[in-house]
């Protein structure tokens, strides 16, 4: 498709704001919508962008994002294949030698024999390389925090990135709770990726992200300037997360959703804290939509506690069944050291179901005021943690009200409609610098020269040195 034609077919009927529909190439590393905030973020904000009646195009590696059916006409999805090195039941796998295309493949397979990550930095090349070669078809591109240095230079259209939230907060957290210098060792060395998406954050035009907190974190830990961040606030699907009387609610009902062993979710600490409740409350039971791991603190800390049969793990369930699941709990907890945004607190409170929460990074800002719209303690304290599940057992009165009063807020602060017309503002305002900065040339970014790769196929010379 030519930019004439681009153009062209955009002049169908004006967007939602009464402007010219967009082509948007909407980027994703890793897609998978029924785990990790990134590939919930996708599906949700693609969707909603198509409703305002922009044309976008997710571009993704594995696993591969699951759109949403009825707007094929609008909202389509091309599949940007790595060598899926960490797909189940064979995560770690060494690939056949047939099925090496290029030298991009080379590099993702040696770093990852060497413990890195390599996923951001080969999605971000052959992104790159594709978006090169369909120039003309987009007037944005939308990174969704791969922060690759092939997304640096130009990718043939004006590109805004979402961060949701630095990933070296995980980093310093799970550095934290290593134990031994070849753990500690095994977390720098998978994390070295974060030194390139620091570089790359700092050259970026446009940056969006998802809370205050986090815009917060984005300045302090990636050095990005503050006047080039926007707070996108994003938040629940308020259509399909949303009261059913019909659904009875099981005495004693906790749910969180939460990777087992992943110390930023603070799961061993709500674990701790069940156990301290059963004692007045013998019927408390805790259900975790996450996959269950064997061994570990989790697994350690149930044993511990005697816990076996009143703590269950699901995972692959619909997203009907998810509703259902936090519907039918009295309370819906988040234990998170941090978070960037939570949307498990934005659809429990959508839900109408009472929200425990901690403080960690940008929860308050979803969760609002302690005991108006949700009960608030500190991270990492199970005693606190314990204390506010006791109170809410205790009283259904204030299970009723906080879980009224929340659903009020997620549906006057968080929705996604609202955040797909906060972006489409931004990517019009990206439009229009590009305009100015760039009269006659479609793809160019400020602040990024220095950045320009010897050919189509060369590595950028900061990159050889890090993932």
């Amino acid at each position: 498709m030519t930019a004439e034609a681009s153009q062209a077919g955009s002049q169908a009927g004006p967007a939602a704001d009464g402007e010219r529909p967009l082509n948007i190439a909407l980027l994703t590393y890793k897609g998978n919508p029924f785990c990790g905030g990134q590939g919930v973020y996708v599906r949700h904000l693609s969707r909603e962008l198509a409703r305002l009646g922009h044309r976008v195009e997710v571009i993704g590696s594995q696993p591969y994002p699951v759109l949403d059916e009825g707007l094929e006409d609008r909202l389509s999805l091309t599949e940007l294949a790595s060598l899926d090195l960490y797909r189940s039941p064979d995560p770690f796998r060494t690939p056949k030698r047939d099925e090496y295309r290029d030298w991009i493949d080379a590099l993702e397979v040696g770093t990852m024999w060497t413990g890195g990550f390599p996923e951001p930095l080969t999605f971000s090349l052959r992104a790159r390389r594709h978006l090169r070669a369909r120039r003309g078809e987009f007037d944005v591109v939308h990174d969704n925090q791969t922060l690759g240095y092939g997304l640096l230079g130009d990718v043939g259209a004006p590109l805004v990135t979402t961060i949701h939230h630095p990933i070296t907060v995980d980093r310093q957290l799970e550095l934290d709770a290593a134990e031994g210098w070849q753990r500690r060792y095994s977390v720098r060395r998978w994390y070295a990726f974060t030194r390139m998406q620091k570089r790359v954050a700092r050259r970026l035009p446009s940056v969006l992200t998802v809370s205050g907190t986090s815009r917060q974190e984005i300045v302090d830990h990636l050095g990005v300037r503050d006047d080039r961040i926007h707070v996108v606030h994003i938040g629940a699907d308020t259509d399909l997360f949303k009261p059913d009387a019909s659904v009875r609610r099981i005495p004693g009902r906790i749910v969180t959703t939460s990777s087992a062993d992943v110390p930023l979710k603070g799961l061993v600490y709500l674990v701790e804290a069940l156990a301290k409740v059963r004692v007045e409350h013998p019927d408390a039971h805790l259900v975790v939509v996450g996959k269950r791991a064997e061994d570990g603190p989790v697994a350690q800390a149930i044993e511990r506690y005697g816990l076996e049969g009143a703590v269950d793990f699901v995972k692959g369930i619909s997203d009907a069944e998810l509703v259902d699941l936090v519907r039918s709990a009295e309370i819906a907890c988040v234990p998170s050291l941090y978070e960037g945004f939570s949307l498990p607190a934005a659809e429990a409170m959508a839900t109408g179901t009472p929200l425990l929460a901690t403080t960690g990074g940008a929860i308050p800002e979803v969760a609002g005021p302690d005991g108006e719209t949700s009960l608030a303690v500190p991270p990492g304290d199970a005693g606190a943690l314990a204390a506010g599940l006791g109170r809410l057992l205790s009283d259904p009165a204030l299970r009723a009200r906080l879980g009224s009063a929340g659903r009020e807020r997620v549906l006057a602060r968080f929705t996604w409609a609202r955040a797909a017309e906060g972006t489409v503002a931004r990517y019009r305002e990206a439009l229009a610098r590009s305009a100015v900065t760039n009269p006659g040339r479609p793809a160019a970014f400020p602040g990024v020269e220095s950045a320009t790769p010897t050919s189509d196929t060369g590595v950028y010379s900061e990159s050889r040195a890090t993932c």
